[in-house]
């Protein structure tokens, strides 16, 4: 089944001003996951503040290795987040999240439930509540092999891989 050609103008007119993408220095939260099946990735960096008394997503920002609609997706939750709790963000389905671009074709729904993941990881069951800070390099120590190899331990972030339903 292939893409109608609808929703393939959505997703290039999205693509063509992608919101929010790039690293968030700042961020409170990070969440990652991947796909191993298809080889895509998602980096998602969320900011809260406080706004009338309830934290809500000041922003959100992404990365992707994947496909045009992943990144769609991404572009499009990241502005559909904003003002909103942890509790309601991850209340959004992977259909909401899709926003403008419409339902996706089942090909491609893996793209959608790809940013529903980053989103649950990076706001996870504490609420969205800022991760702790890693504990800072001990001075004078020189990297291992081993820890070229391993990933650096960072509590806020988390990779997750999902079961693919087919080629993306």
């Amino acid at each position: 089944m292939t893409m109608n050609d609808d929703l393939q103008k959505r997703i290039t007119e999205a693509l063509r001003n992608p919101q929010n993408m790039g690293e968030l220095t700042d961020a409170d939260s990070v969440g990652t996951v991947g796909n191993s099946d298809c080889g895509e990735m998602l980096r998602l960096w969320i900011k809260f503040k406080e706004q009338n008394g309830k934290k809500v997503i000041d922003r959100a920002t992404f990365q992707s290795f994947g496909c045009e609609t992943a990144i769609a997706v991404a572009s499009l939750a990241t502005e559909l987040i904003r003002g909103k709790t942890a509790a309601e963000a991850l209340a959004l389905r992977s259909e909401e999240l899709a926003g403008e671009l419409g339902p996706l074709p089942p090909m491609k729904i893996h793209c959608a439930e790809l940013v529903e993941s980053a989103l649950r990881s990076a706001l996870k069951s504490d609420g969205g509540q800022a991760a702790a800070a890693p504990a800072p390099p001990v001075a004078d120590a020189a990297p291992s092999l081993l820890d070229k190899f391993t990933p650096a331990s960072n509590p806020g972030t988390r990779i997750i891989f999902l079961d693919a339903p087919g080629p993306g």
